[in-house]
């Protein structure tokens, strides 16, 4: 068993398997949402009865498809940048801009001080552990991402923002491990935009968000120009890295290479933006080519992204293949340490 883990209490098989975080919400939260947002629906129990009971759901599929490592699926949230600034205090949320093809998100504006009034995620937290057998990872957006992801009109510089950030998430870490998370994934999609902020600052800002707290730390980071940021990227004080890796058709496996992979990572083995479900065996050969250059004590498997772009179909269909996949991987694993065992 992989030390970081046992060293916390987790008992985890090789090659855990879980999601990024996200997934589709269903078509009433959907429609309660948007009522909610249009004034059409005010009363905020109701909305919440109904977050509550879709999260229910995905716990259940979840448990059901047989992943190892659950998340609560996002159903309370909406942009992951978006959600944490309107609980921090500091932030004014601008009207819509693209994000990508045609999706969009409400931009925050940094105009005070950055600050933690309270406990953002540890309620949700806690309410889908209470639903679930397995663990549940807390989830928080990262600073860098936040800082990135937002227009700044306070603070004097990029970085002053980001520490700023840094400072108020920590306290929200802290606040999750006080709570009992034991895996806590900070997500960065945004750490490569700009690499020479890597050294300068981003990854002062994650040592700043992780420092002193008893967890194993995941860092998400998806879709960006790794080949700039590697192998600097793995100063970040986290346990593990969870990246994009079939969309880019796994072209990171070469850099890793050349440059050892000295963490944990977990691996995408199915793209979220394909409307294509992978098979078993297609996620098979992924995982055995991410085997190529990690040892298995170092690998975990999950999809490239979050999945609320996909149908619930699509989204239950490639979480069966990554289970399948992995399961028929592990059982060759086991054969061959009996068989080395036998020798």
């Amino acid at each position: 068993m992989n030390e970081k883990l046992k060293k916390r209490g987790l008992k985890l098989p090789l090659l855990p398997t879980t999601t990024v975080g996200s997934f589709p919400k269903p078509p009433y939260l959907l429609d309660a949402r948007r009522k909610f947002r249009r004034g059409f629906l005010e009363d905020t129990n109701q909305l919440r009865k109904l977050e509550e009971q879709a999260t229910r759901e995905w716990i259940a599929l979840q448990e059901e498809i047989g992943l190892d490592v659950l998340v609560d699926g996002e159903m309370y949230r909406g942009d992951m940048a978006t959600y944490f600034a309107q609980n921090l205090e500091g932030f004014k949320i601008s009207g819509l801009v693209r994000s990508y093809g045609n999706r969009y998100y409400r931009k925050p504006i940094i105009v005070g001080e950055v600050r933690w009034r309270g406990q953002i995620t540890v309620e949700w937290w806690k309410f889908t552990q209470g639903l679930a057998k397995k663990p549940v990872k807390g989830m928080v957006t990262g600073p860098y991402t936040m800082m990135d992801w937002s227009f700044n009109e306070h603070y004097p510089s990029r970085r002053e923002a980001c520490l700023a950030l840094a400072k108020a998430l920590h306290e929200e870490v802290k606040a999750l491990a006080k709570a009992g998370v034991k895996i806590i994934q900070i997500d960065e999609p945004a750490i490569s935009a700009r690499p020479e902020e890597l050294p300068e600052f981003a990854i002062e800002a994650m040592r700043t968000v992780t420092r002193g707290v008893d967890a194993y730390f995941i860092s998400h980071i998806c879709y960006g120009a790794f080949e700039f940021i590697y192998p600097g990227m793995l100063e970040l004080p986290v346990e593990n890295f969870d990246l994009e890796m079939s969309n880019s058709e796994l072209d990171l496996i070469e850099l890793f290479r050349e440059h050892p992979f000295s963490k944990d990572l977990s691996f995408g083995v199915v793209d979220v933006h394909s409307h294509v479900v992978e098979d078993a065996a297609t996620v098979k050969r992924r995982i055995q080519q991410a085997l190529e250059v990690l040892k298995p004590e170092q690998l975990w498997v999950d999809p490239d992204c979050g999945l609320k772009t996909r149908t619930r179909e699509e989204t239950v269909n490639k979480l069966k293949a990554i289970v399948k996949a992995t399961q028929e991987i592990r059982a060759q694993l086991r054969q061959r340490e009996s068989e080395g065992t036998a020798k």
